[in-house]
């Protein structure tokens, strides 16, 4: 029985990058195709469903490696779930643009995971 606060499945995994320009040259030969996003804040490639998205100076933005984010429908619902389970928020909802909303929590063992809603 689903409900309002059961993940679709991760849809958009972001990498920190210290040189967008080289990152990008390896993730359109990787992917065979432009970034559809190709600004210099950020860059993003839609990819069979998926979302890639390069952030440049994201390790500055306490990103250590890449993260996964789960697309739900109820961002605010999900995060209750999670941290009534054992995990810890990190960044709480922001809107990023365009309608998305974006958060980010930690696993017992400190993993960074991402959850998103499309409002």
């Amino acid at each position: 029985m689903a409900d309002s606060s059961t993940t679709q499945g991760i849809k958009t995994v972001l990498h920190p990058v210290s040189d967008l320009e080289a990152a990008k040259a390896v993730y359109t030969a990787l992917l065979g195709f432009p970034p559809q996003t190709d600004e210099s804040y950020y860059v993003g490639f839609e990819a069979e469903g998926q979302h890639i998205g390069l952030v440049p100076g994201g390790a500055a933005q306490g990103m250590a490696a890449p993260v996964a984010y789960w697309q739900v429908e109820d961002i605010e619902a999900k995060l209750a779930e999670v941290t009534a389970a054992g995990a810890t928020v990190k960044d709480k909802p922001r809107e990023v643009g365009g309608g998305r909303v974006v958060a980010t929590f930690t696993d017992p063992d400190g993993n960074v995971l991402g959850v998103l809603q499309d409002r």
